[in-house]
């Protein structure tokens, strides 16, 4: 690996940082400890594709927050595209919230 390489893992890691930042306006845990992340991709060109869910279809910020995910993770300097893609297969249950979220929540 030369050093012009970026490590994909240290990359993906800073991907989800990233997501960490960035929160369910409706309820105040970031969406990565919301499990609204389902999974993110990042390919040898540092194409990343992430995908997620709402809480519910109708969810008021259907239309702004993949916006938000995809800016923010474009910001990142070693991504060279980002793309969302939203799913409600699974759809989203309090079950894919971390320990932390429910915590947080008082669910626990």
């Amino acid at each position: 690996m030369s050093e012009t390489t970026i490590d994909t893992n240290s990359l993906g890691e800073k991907i989800v940082n990233v997501l960490k930042t960035i929160f369910d306006p409706e309820i105040p845990v970031d969406i990565y400890e919301l499990g609204l992340i389902y999974d993110v991709f990042v390919n040898e060109n540092y194409d990343v594709k992430i995908l997620m869910t709402l809480t519910t279809p109708n969810c008021p910020v259907a239309e702004t927050l993949p916006l938000e995910v995809e800016e923010k993770v474009k910001s990142l300097n070693a991504v060279n595209s980002a793309e969302v893609e939203i799913t409600f297969d699974p759809p989203w249950t309090q079950e894919l919230m971390s320990e932390e979220a429910k915590l947080e929540l008082g669910m626990l």
